[in-house]
């Protein structure tokens, strides 16, 4: 018998674009990265999720509705 895995389809999710920017944040020491939403007004980090693929990154844009040029990388 085969067991075929289907692939998980995450909802699409909003936010408030001219408040919060989308941004990976990436540890110098590790390279651990983390997608996140940042307050254009304050700074402040919210995560969303761990990226550890290419496929996280690539659900982070689907679930979103970001592209990879919108993303910035802070440090």
């Amino acid at each position: 018998m085969f067991w075929h895995r289907r692939a998980k389809r995450s909802p699409t999710r909003s936010f408030d674009r001219a408040q919060k920017r989308p941004v990976i944040r990436a540890s110098i020491c590790t390279g651990e990265k983390t997608a996140c939403l940042q307050d254009r007004r304050t700074g402040k980090l919210e995560e969303v999720m761990l990226i550890r693929t290419p496929e996280d990154l690539r659900e982070f844009l689907e679930t979103y509705g970001v592209t990879e040029e919108e993303l910035e990388t802070v440090y």
